[in-house]
């Protein structure tokens, strides 16, 4: 059976890996004035547009899914044909509505696709599955990572539909905003209030950087630490302390809001890399998508992987 993986470009995996394993793309368009970019995981037009422009007006940015309409004629001109069943797999639905028109687009696939299938010489049936990975960002690329892994083994598609499933609901992903400006004047763009200027101006005056928390839909701050470098250090100490524990699917995945030797040279990074290797844990690493800079600033830090459940501590 031939298994075809789809993810939207929020979902932050290295574009070779993608490329390399026939990943496919739902770009996610992004806005600023009079400029426009197609999201397709191209990390050197991302950081061409970063410079040019989220770092001053990210924060207005325009972002738009793939409509029900795109979903529906990329799935009937092509992976109908191509593939005989598809998980496609989407940046948590409270988000981005690109999960919901994912989900109404796979009922016109279904109802579409047997001429479109006939024609092309497969008189099979086709099959498609929408899962909310219910995260965000270097957290949805645990799921594509290991649907590549269970597809090349030869798993089932029953298999790989309960096993994905399991691990949406447990992925996790942490991040620490380099700029809670650029934050709170994105929020307020999108109109969401919750960011506000005191806490805002408070934690900049003190320095103080919150530890964002993605996980079963939801995003919320955990932990609160002074400077930038050292609330990374302590989330990549906890990320490694969560390798050392066992993690669902050997997996982490890292994004960076920015040229991605500036992550390598932070503090905690090498420790981690280290501690991934010693546990037999691949990492995978990828300059943030464009539409993920543009919704949580330039520099930003985020650690994705699928774990029991657990708390956040700093030590």
């Amino acid at each position: 059976m031939r298994i075809g993986i789809v993810v939207d470009s929020a979902c932050d995996l290295p574009q070779d890996f993608i490329q390399q394993n026939d990943i496919v793309l739902l770009p996610i368009t992004v806005r600023i004035g009079d400029a426009v970019l197609a999201d397709h995981r191209d990390e050197e037009a991302t950081l061409s547009f970063l410079h040019a422009h989220v770092a001053e007006r990210g924060h207005e940015a325009e972002t738009t899914p793939f409509t029900v309409n795109q979903i529906r004629d990329l799935f009937l001109s092509r992976l109908v044909i191509d593939y005989d069943h598809v998980y496609c797999m989407t940046i948590t639905k409270t988000r981005s509505p690109i999960h919901e028109n994912a989900m109404q687009a796979s009922f016109a696939i279904l109802n579409d696709y047997k001429p479109v299938r006939q024609a092309a010489g497969h008189n099979s049936p086709f099959a498609l599955r929408v899962i909310d990975t219910q995260t965000l960002f270097a957290a949805q690329g645990v799921t594509a990572v290991e649907a590549v892994r269970m597809r090349a083994a030869g798993a089932n598609v029953q298999h790989m539909r309960t096993k994905l499933e399991y691990l949406a609901s447990n992925s996790h992903g942490y991040m620490i905003p380099r700029d809670l400006y650029y934050l709170r004047a994105r929020a307020r763009t999108k109109g969401d209030r919750s960011v506000g200027l005191l806490s805002v101006a408070l934690g900049s005056a003190l320095d103080i950087k919150p530890v964002l928390h993605g996980h079963a839909g939801k995003t919320e701050p955990v932990a609160k630490i002074k400077g930038f470098e050292n609330a990374v250090e302590q989330m990549f100490k906890f990320a490694g302390n969560r390798v050392i524990a066992g993690l669902l699917t050997p997996t982490v995945c890292l994004s960076y809001g920015g040229e991605l030797g500036e992550m390598r040279a932070l503090p905690g990074y090498d420790r981690l890399r280290d501690i991934c290797a010693n546990n037999n844990v691949e990492v995978f690493e990828s300059v943030m998508s464009l539409t993920g800079m543009v919704n949580v600033g330039k520099g930003a830090v985020v650690v994705g992987f699928a774990a029991e459940p657990h708390t956040f501590s700093v030590s």
